[in-house]
């Protein structure tokens, strides 16, 4: 998922979000300038989002935390995120396929 001179880190915090997670993150695997990671961090998911995740294997890094909330979901994803830039996507959300590309700008 290479995109520019600078480094992009994508988070997207879930919980219970099964028939959604998956929109956003093909939203973000679709863009015109690809990010180098996207972190999905399942925040102790109880429906079947844990298996829709596994579909795209080393696509993306799925780490699965006790329910905490989106809060924290979103600190464990900036702890393991290793872009120069960090964007955020919530898992109800998808983003237009320019829209890395225009922010980088």
């Amino acid at each position: 998922m290479r995109g520019s001179s600078h480094s992009i880190s994508v988070v997207i915090p879930t919980f219970n979000r099964v028939e959604l997670v998956t929109r956003a993150i093909n939203s973000v695997m679709e863009q015109s300038l690809q990010v180098d990671e996207l972190i999905v961090v399942d925040d102790g998911s109880t429906d079947r989002t844990s298996d829709a995740l596994l579909r795209y294997g080393n696509q993306i890094h799925c780490v699965t935390q006790p329910n905490c909330g989106v809060s924290s979901a979103r600190n464990r994803g900036i702890e393991l995120a290793s872009g120069d830039f960090v964007a955020f996507l919530d898992s109800d959300d998808q983003w237009l396929p320019r829209m890395v590309e225009e922010q980088v700008k």
